[in-house]
């Protein structure tokens, strides 16, 4: 297993572990944030800072992520044919800035109803909702700079910091007595925006003058990419809600499967920094019409992230249930190590579906990508929906529906490869692109 793992680490594309180390101080600041909350906060509080969190890493990402890969693959796209960048610069902000006006429209719109259902009449937990959108906004347009220029020193350094940051505050709070929920949740606000500012010099540097970019390249696939990511947030999200939805009794079912899926997810923190690093070189390769590059780049994603399942699988089935009994205090007897085992093999398959899904988005095939979520999102609705044990119902839909995903993207891919550009020589201009900013985008 060890020689497997150095194996893998040495197939990362360049960049990954600068933004796994950041990706690493993201996650850890997470947990910290909610620990301390969850410790200073009434339970009622803290209810209305869960949904808080909950929409803005459920449905703030499924709709600022995509702007953020949008970005990513042209400014790696410009780089490649020696174009500047600056252009996607000032139109990724403005297409960035008119999507957060229109959630901040329906925001103060739906302001009463929104208040009463979702946070027991606190408003001022909705000014804190739309400050985290706020921050997403402005995160996503500068990581997608810097990762489409290969400037992974200062995308990690972004990432850090963002969670340095959380930690910095929570426990501030925290220490100084605070039993406010207002502060805690505007830390989600404070944290991203000073993180950004701190690292856009970097990113002004690398925005050199170029040809302007029609609106059309920005978004005519990114609807398609939103509903994609959405879809994705769902079918990894939805096994609590769905217990929940379905046998609201089973308390202490619901509670578990939460602790279960926190632990399966562990390998999930090192793909989101493959993922940042593995985007800009595909969409490269394929401007470029180097296939067998970008075929080798998919395939060597392919064995990380298999390693990083199977090995994240196997220690959460050996030790999942004793983990989430001593650290989550989730109650005894309620998941055993075949749960463990269905779980893992579901987030093996996630893993796979998304590095395919980069493959796809390389080639600008965003309704090829949307296709094999929907279909996999059919899956997972009809398994969670037949009869039989909630439990296990909601097991085998997760890890079914992620590997028809998976084949579905699969599938997509090779469809794609059909119509791959022809091979062009960049311009001697090209590879020296991502120097600014510290980072080679063209892999020397």
């Amino acid at each position: 297993m060890k020689t497997m793992l150095l194996r893998a680490i040495r197939a990362l594309p360049q960049g990954t572990l600068l933004v796994g180390a950041g990706m690493v101080v993201l996650g850890g600041a997470s947990y910290i944030h909610l620990a301390i909350a969850g410790h200073s906060l009434n339970p009622d509080d803290m209810s209305g800072v869960s949904v808080l969190w909950t929409i803005i890493f459920s449905i703030g990402l499924g709709l600022f992520f995509p702007v953020e890969q949008e970005i990513t693959r042209i400014v790696a796209a410009r780089a490649a044919a020696g174009s500047g960048t600056a252009p996607v610069l000032w139109r990724g902000s403005m297409l960035a800035g008119g999507l957060l006006l229109a959630v901040l429209a329906l925001l103060a719109g739906a302001s009463g109803p929104m208040a009463d259902r979702l946070f027991d009449g606190d408003r001022q937990l909705l000014i804190a909702l739309g400050g985290a959108f706020l921050g997403l906004t402005v995160v996503s347009v500068t990581r997608g700079i810097l990762a489409g220029h290969g400037a992974f020193v200062a995308y990690g350094t972004q990432l850090a910091l963002d969670g340095g940051l959380r930690i910095v505050l929570a426990v501030a709070l925290g220490v100084s007595g605070s039993s406010s929920p207002l502060l805690f949740s505007l830390i989600l606000t404070v944290a991203p925006i000073l993180a950004m500012s701190a690292t856009l010099p970097p990113v002004l540097r690398a925005a050199r003058p170029g040809p302007t970019l029609a609106w059309r390249e920005l978004y005519r696939g990114l609807g398609l990419l939103i509903v994609s990511t959405l879809l994705a947030q769902l079918m990894v999200n939805t096994a609590v809600l769905s217990v929940k939805l379905f046998e609201p009794e089973q308390t202490a079912l619901v509670t578990a499967l939460l602790s279960a899926l926190i632990l399966a997810r562990v390998p999930l923190f090192v793909f989101g920094s493959l993922q940042a690093s593995l985007l800009p070189g595909l969409s490269r390769t394929f401007t470029d019409g180097d296939r067998r590059t970008f075929r080798g780049l998919v395939l060597r994603a392919c064995l990380v992230v298999t390693a990083l399942g199977v090995a994240g699988g196997l220690g959460a089935t050996v030790f999942g249930p004793w983990i989430i009994r001593v650290f989550f205090n989730a109650p005894e007897g309620v998941l055993g190590a075949s749960d463990f085992a269905w779980f893992s093999a579901g987030t093996l398959c996630y893993m796979l579906a998304m590095v395919l899904g980069q493959g796809v988005m390389a080639m600008n095939r965003h309704r090829g990508q949307l296709v094999a979520w929907v279909g996999g999102t059919v899956v997972l609705v009809a398994i969670t929906c037949a009869p039989g044990d909630i439990r296990l119902r909601v097991e085998i839909a997760f890890a079914a529906a992620t590997a028809v995903t998976a084949l579905l993207m699969a599938a997509m891919l090779r469809a794609g490869a059909r119509r791959f550009p022809a091979p062009v020589r960049p311009a001697p201009s090209a590879r020296a692109v991502a120097d600014p900013v510290g980072g080679a985008s063209r892999g020397e």
